[in-house]
């Protein structure tokens, strides 16, 4: 029985950063001998242990066959007689299939040390076309280790997994588990490259993929392209540090621009609200968490009015921030701003340009929900019909008065 530590744990040391977890591959042992030992067992579909001091996940070495469509279609062999070797080639990546004996000693048989030399993701064998997730984790690694490429012989891989049907077999969980990992990484944009490259990207978010080609009007985009819009304004987002909900926002900010006419480019007049469709379109079909979805839809119909907003009247801001139900739930309006200003910077010339709409809304929130509205309620306990009209009149007033001062 010997064991070992493999994936992203020997590469991640092997490439000088912090090792956030270790994985353990069990060679010639068998589920009575580690239950022995007292490892506790939590593997579904194959043998996993937990060890019982450190609880990391040890798993005996195993094989696997492809029996079905999917990432679930797999029957998996986990004997003593598996070898280590055997078990790292069914493996993703090349930089993945590493192992570190307990001397320290790399095991290295398919050249991962070399890809990570040469900066390449680079797959193991033809193993690879057989788990369709492996194109999103490649993907994601994109995000994260944005100095790396994929190997056109695993491109090539994973475009023909794309026209075999593979991709569309993904359940939406795992589709989501991945991109918002992959969002949540340095520089998103790189993983939807590699999803465009290989044609991934249309079939998983076609609303998203649309966005490629299609102008915008070169005064406010010098950068022309909405893809290309887009893929800035997510990467602002990252690198400000941005939460989830508000990546997401950032992504989708824009769709309602794929389905403008041709005819009416470079202009997208009404976009926020095609975009707010096809927003609720993708989060029903990938199963989005409603944090994630409820902000990108507000941002989707808003993002203009956020733009335009030292142009709008008291009134309509206070109808503004009633819509995006400021007053119950101000710091989800903070993040609705804070993708907005995404969308500002993400532009092309625009990274450092002030964006004072957004210090400029929080105070009219502030202004208007400083209004006692309990107070004016008793101002009008005869007549309670006009109790709400009142209420905004007021919020309304110290939108104005908040507007005068700021011009003063």
């Amino acid at each position: 029985m010997k064991t070992y530590v493999v994936g992203g744990a020997v590469r991640d040391a092997l490439l000088g950063l912090p090792v956030q977890d270790h994985d353990h591959v069990v060679v010639g042992a068998t589920p009575d001998q580690m239950i022995a030992l007292g490892y506790r067992p939590v593997g579904k579909d194959f043998p996993v242990f937990l060890h019982p001091e450190t609880n990391e996940e040890y798993a005996l070495a195993r094989t696997e066959r492809k029996t079905a469509p999917g990432y679930k279609g797999f029957v998996f062999h986990a004997e003593p007689d598996v070898t280590l070797e055997e078990d790292l080639v069914r493996r993703d990546l090349t930089i993945n299939a590493m192992a570190r004996a307990d001397d320290g000693s790399i095991v290295d048989p398919f050249g991962g040390r070399r890809d990570l030399q040469a900066r390449l993701f680079r797959h193991v064998s033809e193993a690879f076309l057989e788990d369709p997730v492996r194109i999103l984790r490649v993907a994601r690694f994109a995000a994260r280790f944005t100095d790396f490429t994929v190997a056109p012989e695993t491109n090539a891989l994973m475009c023909r997994m794309v026209e075999a049907g593979e991709v569309d077999a993904l359940v939406p969980e795992r589709v989501w588990q991945e991109l918002s990992r992959g969002l949540m990484e340095a520089r998103p944009s790189r993983m939807f490259d590699v999803l465009r490259a290989c044609g991934a990207l249309g079939r998983i978010l076609p609303e998203l993929d649309a966005l490629w080609g299609v102008p915008q009007p070169a005064k406010h985009h010098p950068e022309i392209d909405t893809g290309v819009h887009v893929m800035m304004v997510v990467d602002y987002a990252a690198r400000t540090g941005c939460s989830l909900p508000v990546r997401f926002a950032a992504l989708v900010h824009d769709l309602g621009k794929g389905e403008t006419p041709a005819e009416a480019w470079p202009a997208h007049h009404g976009h926020e609200g095609q975009g707010v469709r096809l927003v609720e379109q993708v989060c029903k079909r990938l199963k989005i968490p409603s944090d994630c979805r409820d902000l990108a839809v507000m941002t989707a119909r808003e993002h203009g009015n956020v733009a335009r907003a030292f142009e709008l009247r008291a009134d309509t801001i206070v109808k503004l921030l009633e819509r995006c139900d400021a007053f119950r739930k101000p710091a989800r309006f903070a993040e609705m701003l804070l993708a907005a200003e995404c969308d500002s910077r993400g532009r092309a010339g625009f990274e450092d340009t002030p964006f004072p709409q957004r210090a400029w809304l929080e105070q009219a929130l502030a202004a208007a929900a400083g209004v006692n509205a309990g107070a004016v309620a008793r101002q009008h306990a005869a007549q309670p019909a006009r109790i709400p009209e009142a209420v905004r009149a007021a919020r309304v007033a110290a939108v104005s008065a908040l507007a005068g001062s700021e011009q003063q």
